[in-house]
């Protein structure tokens, strides 16, 4: 029974699979986004799960700058009224994306666009933002077959797309 269960850990047969790790799955796909109409790729998971530091890890890697939306956005809309906040957004958005002077732009910290008052559609900013860069966004959510969500469905921030025209980088998927 030992030698059975011993096999089984070291992938006997392909029972075992490790999965890729995170920062590893960025890194390999970002290749691919190069490719693409929209260069996004979204790496979902859980808050705390680890998109943080995959992210620190591929900036470290390739040199590409990692914003933190929710701190850059906030500076930028701290004057303007919550109609002002709403109309300016994606203008702001595409400023702080056009002024990380890279061919790959690392966004983390994306709560700030789910929020309910600026009545944006945080999945469509982010295709847009990836025209002409590819970027790279940390979703706190999950993958459920086709399907990524945001928050739960009660939730009045609660988002649910279909996983189509992005790549997914995520600890629930190996692909």
């Amino acid at each position: 029974m030992v030698g059975r269960d011993a096999s089984r850990r070291a992938g006997y047969k392909g029972r075992t699979v490790m999965a890729e790790p995170l920062a590893d799955q960025v890194m390999r796909k970002i290749k691919q986004a190069a490719e693409l109409y929209h260069r996004l790729m979204l790496v979902v998971a859980p808050a705390g799960a680890g998109k943080t530091t995959a992210l620190t890890y591929v900036k470290e890697r390739i040199g590409a700058p990692l914003v933190n939306v929710n701190l850059e956005l906030s500076r930028r809309m701290l004057e303007l009224t919550e109609r002002q906040r709403a109309l300016q957004l994606p203008r702001l958005l595409r400023e702080i994306v056009d002024d990380a002077a890279s061919e790959v732009v690392l966004l983390d910290n994306l709560e700030i666009l789910f929020d309910v008052s600026l009545q944006q559609d945080p999945l469509r900013l982010l295709q847009g933002l990836s025209r002409n860069k590819t970027v790279v966004a940390a979703w706190n959510g999950s993958i459920d077959k086709d399907h990524m969500t945001y928050a739960v469905p009660d939730h009045p921030e609660f988002r649910r797309y279909l996983v189509r025209d992005f790549l997914v980088a995520s600890p629930e998927v190996t692909t």
